[in-house]
């Protein structure tokens, strides 16, 4: 079915996209490759030892962007994480700057290679005489995907402060005229491809 995945005998996934389905998923990768970047201090940083490189410390602060906020969250946040008192507020300050210091790079990491996953599938599709392409994704392939279309629909709904279900619908029935209507739909189309790619993983 076109623009949901179906599930593959063998274990996998496929999807028949557009050339204009392709180039938006692509763009959008390529856009949350840049947004996670190489991580503080870039690549020039990295060294050519690899047990060097097991111990360099991530950064301790979150980051100022709101969307690698939510990409990158603090490791003790959630309902109850603002209660208490000055010096429990502390403390878990104290745990999150630590936790970060360790993970984040990790973490920057694995949703590069998803992001960078997803391209690389895309790039090597060859659309037929009526502009679709057939994609199949191997179990392994599936998991990158939901990876990075996790990362790209959090960013987007980041973007359009979506906090729940109630503005999503609220957003969807906006007119054809309001500049967000683009993201709007893109998210939506997202959470279907989404949603149908864990359908067709399961076993």
């Amino acid at each position: 079915m076109p623009g949901h995945f179906e599930p593959i005998p063998g274990g996998g996934a496929a999807v028949a996209l557009d050339e204009v389905e392709i180039s938006i998923i692509r763009s959008l990768a390529v856009q949350l490759l840049e947004l996670v970047g190489p991580g503080p201090g870039g690549e020039a940083d990295a060294s050519t030892d690899p047990l060097a490189e097991l111990f360099t410390d991530g950064p301790t602060e979150p980051p100022a962007d709101p969307v690698l906020r939510r990409l990158l969250p603090d490791a003790y946040e959630g309902p109850g994480a603002s209660s208490g008192s000055a010096q429990e507020a502390a403390e878990r300050t104290a745990r999150s700057s630590e936790f970060r210091r360790f993970t984040e790079n990790d973490l920057r990491a694995r949703k590069r290679e998803d992001a960078l996953a997803l391209i690389r599938t895309l790039d090597g599709l060859s659309p037929d005489g009526d502009g679709t392409a057939g994609l199949r994704l191997t179990a392994e392939d599936g998991r990158r995907w939901l990876g990075a279309l996790n990362d790209l629909r959090l960013a987007i709904g980041t973007r359009l402060e979506i906090s729940d279900e109630d503005d999503a619908d609220l957003l969807y029935r906006l007119p054809d005229t309001d500049p967000r209507k683009p993201m709007v739909m893109a998210y939506l189309w997202l959470g279907g491809l989404q949603e149908t790619l864990v359908t067709a993983l399961m076993p």
